[in-house]
């Protein structure tokens, strides 16, 4: 008998090569993908270990080389984003860091949008530098500032869009555009869009990188990365530099993400319909100063975002008129939606970046990003998005 290998058809949908993409069966014929929980490897003969390690012949040899499960993820990533190849790491920030020091050396110059999660600003502004590497930051959405800064050689551009947590959008295609006349390679996180919602490598980004912690788990169990781009950069950079430095991904992690895979388009359709609801809502109370959703008309870069997304994401972000104090007891007053500083989970997560995830920055550094007291950050989970405003009514009323 015969069993069908459903390794790659770039003819499918994306429905179908989430379920399906990358889907490689044992001899076992089992119906789940295989989760392989091996460190290793063995050799029928001395001979073949040896090809092995030559590179004469090609198969696994250590797990945190590469791993079967791993694989699967890796080829169902790469069918969703449209990309070459992917590498899978043990978490989204060793994705990015990963992708930038992988190709980086003393005296590189490095160009990135102010407006980057705590932790990636942190590699640009301290990491980097100490290693020799200059950067520069420009405000994400003025192109004329991005201009300026690429207008000398630039090994790397770093952004996120939308960004964390304003929800900025910086425009792809323009920077891109400068980046390339400047000999830059351009990584884009893309965690907040999700490949269905944003695919940059179409706008002309280089490489793409993902906290599968996000949307692609989805379910609050596991931590993971994702490095996307063509097969040469992967191959030449990114696999020898985490074959040496060790981020592996857990097979047990990879084979939750890929499970994961199967209902993110259904989770993130969803997900988008309720954020929409519920930023709609939110522009209709008293006590807010802004409402910061990419879907909504006032968001001042809607147009672009339309253009450059097939949805608004579930991300979502509002100014409470009463600052840290008001934004406190909002959160506080909460009964269904939780405080929490991850995002993309079935369950209806909050924080103030204030004091969690842009805490380290100075007041100033927040001020410029417009991170103030008042400012919450809202992920938008599956539950029924009545509940959700009636919990943010009266969460709303508390802190009042």
């Amino acid at each position: 008998m015969t069993h069908k290998q459903n390794n790659q058809n770039k003819d499918w949908r994306p429905a179908t090569n989430l379920v399906r993409g990358g889907l490689a069966r044992s001899a076992f014929h089992e119906t789940s993908e295989a989760l392989y929980m091996t460190s290793g490897y063995i050799y029928d003969t001395a001979q073949e270990a040896e090809a092995a390690f030559s590179n004469d012949i090609k198969r696994y040899i250590y797990s945190r080389y590469a791993n079967p499960t791993l694989t699967m993820l890796e080829k169902r990533l790469c069918l969703l984003e449209g990309a070459q190849a992917c590498a899978t790491t043990a978490s989204g920030m060793a994705a990015v860091f990963a992708a930038l020091v992988c190709q980086l050396k003393a005296g590189d110059y490095v160009v990135a949008s102010r407006a980057l999660f705590g932790s990636c600003l942190y590699i640009i502004t301290d990491i980097l530098p100490r290693l020799g590497v200059e950067t520069r930051l420009v405000e994400a959405t003025d192109l004329a500032q991005w201009k300026a800064a690429l207008g000398r050689k630039t090994t790397c551009v770093f952004l996120e869009t939308p960004t964390n947590p304003t929800l900025e959008i910086v425009d792809l295609a323009a920077v891109c555009r400068l980046a390339k006349a400047a000999g830059a390679r351009v990584i884009v996180d893309n965690v907040f869009s999700t490949p269905l919602l944003q695919r940059p490598l179409e706008f002309g980004a280089d490489i793409v990188v993902y906290s599968m912690t996000k949307h692609i788990d989805g379910q609050g169990r596991s931590l993971g990365g994702a490095i996307l781009s063509d097969a040469a950069f992967i191959d030449e950079f990114v696999t020898p530099f985490l074959r040496h430095t060790g981020p592996s991904l857990s097979p047990f992690n990879a084979w939750i993400c890929l499970k994961g895979l199967e209902t993110l388009d259904i989770r993130v359709e969803k997900h988008c319909k309720n954020a929409l609801a519920v930023a709609e809502f939110l522009e209709r109370q008293p006590g807010l100063e802004r409402v910061l959703y990419p879907g909504l008309p006032s968001h001042p870069q809607h147009e672009l975002a339309m253009r450059q997304m097939s949805g608004a994401s579930n991300m979502l972000s509002f100014d409470l008129s009463g600052g840290k104090a008001a934004a406190f007891q909002f959160l506080n007053a909460l009964q269904i939606i939780d405080i929490s500083n991850n995002l993309g989970d079935t369950k209806s997560l909050i924080t103030h970046p204030q004091t969690t995830t842009h805490q380290r920055l100075s007041e100033q550094e927040r001020r410029d990003l417009g991170i103030g007291g008042g400012l919450v950050r809202l992920s938008v989970g599956l539950e029924d998005p009545l509940d959700l405003q009636d919990d943010i009514a009266q969460a709303l009323a508390a802190a009042r």
